[in-house]
């Protein structure tokens, strides 16, 4: 690899997608995101790496919900309902004062929120980025993320749905058409954020994954097996 320059970590933050105490989704693996996220928060805090965390919110008083979002026989949101915890950060994640928490509306945590104005005021230029759930929130904020131009470090085993498929196609589908994300275990994430090496993979051009139903699994796993190794803490240049 050709071209390296050294990780500056005052240019990263940690995004955190609404790992909040919804739990009617029933989504899977979910105390396996918070453990892997609490090791990752404790990493990030250790080296000054700022951390953000959003919300999704609906309004118990139905103002600024999105079409079609499900109501109770009561006419108030079944997810995410101002008036429940619900809304709240998971507890063995909860932020610290220091920490900045995003309250959204709509998916994407871009959408009508202070995220980007944040990003830029901390001089940000690499999100690192996992949360819930994969195939909504997550994935439009990764999308909407790249759009702004932040480079995307994508921490899937920090991210979790309803269902293995639907977790794994949208993992693909981002890293088919998300130019030049990079994709960690929350393992090798922490390696390299304390500057040791470690493994990752990273998107060279697009559709890299041709994917059906009946080959997901194989194809999945190309993204621990094709991890290339990074030595010495070095990352490409422009990252």
């Amino acid at each position: 690899m050709q071209g390296l320059i050294m990780l500056d970590k005052e240019k990263y933050v940690l995004v955190l997608i609404d790992i909040q105490k919804e739990s009617r989704f029933g989504v899977e693996n979910i105390l396996t995101v918070v453990n892997i996220s609490r090791k990752l928060i404790d990493t990030c805090r250790s080296l000054g790496i700022p951390l953000i965390y959003t919300r999704q919110i609906n309004r118990q008083d139905g103002v600024g919900l999105s079409r079609g979002e499900e109501l109770d026989n009561s006419g108030n949101p079944v997810f995410y309902c101002t008036n429940t915890d619900a809304i709240e950060i998971i507890d063995d994640i909860a932020p610290d004062e220091k920490d900045i928490v995003v309250d959204k509306y709509r998916w994407s945590a871009f959408y009508k929120t202070s995220l980007e104005l944040f990003l830029q005021s901390m001089g940000a230029e690499n999100i690192i980025i996992g949360g819930l759930v994969t195939d909504g929130c997550l994935m439009t904020s990764v999308i909407d993320g790249y759009y702004r131009d932040f480079q995307i470090h994508l921490v899937k085993d920090m991210c979790a749905t309803t269902c293995e498929g639907g977790h794994m196609a949208s993992i693909m589908i981002m890293a088919n058409w998300v130019y030049g994300i990079r994709i960690y275990n929350a393992e090798q994430m922490v390696r390299c954020l304390k500057g040791q090496d470690y493994s990752v993979w990273e998107s060279t051009k697009a559709v890299p994954f041709h994917f059906t139903p009946e080959n997901m699994r194989r194809e999945y796993s190309r993204l621990d097996t094709e991890a290339i190794r990074i030595q010495d803490n070095q990352v490409p240049r422009g990252l």
